[in-house]
């Protein structure tokens, strides 16, 4: 009876942490939202690239794949939160190529043709693999390494933060959002003994302590300097 009762509890706290990752990831998911309202609202794309947002949908769609029942087991809340994530970046992507150039647009569609054949080919090779253990592993895999390539992303920005000695290209609320949702991640992965969750998931939350580590340490700096400042400049 009591290793039920410990089984179930784990249970539980693997579903909570899932909600809990599913909530952030929402969070996370609408942070473009300010930038395509000044899209609409200036009727351009101006400088912004839509690489981030086709990038997101291939990690979406190969995490969402991973989660289902034809790869792995008990991960209804990776279906959800990659559910929810494909839907957003493909709207972000439909309306930037709705208000990008043409040279752009061209070349916008032509990377969302590939990210689907990539899918296609990854979702029919996957099926070819007839043992279960291996079909895992093959796309546990993929979606470990897509996981990792995208927490290692912030890495750039780091390096910008550390060389400026600012946080103007690093959003808090950003970093805070990438945190919680790695952080709810990892620990849905622990609770579930899934490694393709836990590990890149883990990476997540190690690169968001130190997204948040340096933003308050040089945002401290930054106001201790303004503090400096005289109130009363003298040109005499």
């Amino acid at each position: 009876m009591d290793v039920f009762s410990f089984h179930g509890s784990f249970s539980m706290w693997k579903d909570v942490a899932g909600i809990a990752g599913n909530v952030f990831a929402f969070g996370l998911f609408v942070s473009p939202m300010p930038t395509f309202r000044r899209i609409l609202r200036n009727k351009s794309t101006e400088q912004f690239s839509g690489l981030p947002y086709i990038y997101s949908l291939l990690n979406c769609l190969i995490c969402l794949w991973y989660g289902s029942p034809f790869i792995s087991q008990r991960n209804l809340m990776l279906v959800t939160v990659n559910s929810v994530g494909a839907t957003f970046q493909l709207c972000y992507i439909i309306l930037f190529i709705m208000h990008t150039d043409k040279k752009n647009k061209m070349r916008m569609l032509v990377l969302l043709l590939v990210v689907f054949a990539v899918v296609g080919l990854i979702v029919a090779g996957s099926l070819q693999i007839p043992d279960k253990l291996a079909r895992w592993y093959f796309v546990g895999f993929l979606s470990c390494a897509s996981l990792v390539s995208m927490f290692a992303s912030p890495l750039f920005v780091i390096n910008l933060v550390i060389r400026t000695k600012s946080v103007e290209f690093m959003p808090f609320y950003l970093s805070l959002s990438t945190f919680l949702l790695s952080g709810s991640f990892l620990l849905y992965g622990l609770f579930n003994n899934d490694a393709f969750v836990y590990t890149p998931n883990g990476i997540g939350t190690v690169l968001g302590i130190v997204q948040l580590s340096l933003y308050c340490y040089y945002h401290r700096s930054s106001i201790e300097e303004e503090t400096k400042e005289p109130l009363i400049v003298s040109y005499v």
